[in-house]
């Protein structure tokens, strides 16, 4: 029987405040190419605290005009309803993005990355993002759906 020829894989050092935080553990395969505001995978033990489709309305059911303004708001919804279940930024292990518009979201990469920083700190997921002909939400632009899983 021949061994596979695909690529080992490992598991990212962990720091002892992550370990004690949130028992996950990002999984990047031997001798890849590390990724940049993302993990390619994620490792957890724990209760899951799991979103629908989120969009960037407030409140009020006000919705921004904004791709930027919207993304932020999207964001804080996430982390208002990981607090409800008692789950943290930290505790994310996945998140997957739906835009409508591809280009409006590349040209908007460094700003979002400001904003996913000041609302979730240095935690990178696995993430996805996909581009959709419309969301449900008629004048939404971006839509996500978050996991965290709470350490036991």
């Amino acid at each position: 029987m021949n061994a596979s020829k695909g690529p080992a894989s490992a598991v990212r050092p962990v720091t002892k405040s992550e370990t004690a935080s949130s028992e996950s553990r990002v999984l990047q395969p031997s001798g890849w190419p590390a990724p940049k505001g993302y993990a390619n995978g994620m490792t957890a033990d724990g209760r899951l605290v799991v979103t629908g489709g989120v969009i960037g309305w407030d409140h009020q059911g006000h919705l921004p005009d904004d791709f930027i303004a919207q993304a932020r708001q999207t964001l804080n919804n996430i982390a208002a309803i990981l607090a409800e279940g008692g789950a943290k930024p930290e505790h994310l292990v996945r998140l997957t993005w739906y835009v409508v518009d591809m280009e409006e979201y590349l040209a908007s990469l460094k700003t979002l990355g400001q904003i996913y920083r000041e609302i979730f700190g240095a935690h990178y997921p696995a993430m996805a993002l996909v581009q959709v002909v419309r969301l449900v939400e008629v004048n939404a632009k971006v839509e996500i759906e978050a996991t965290a899983v709470v350490p036991r």
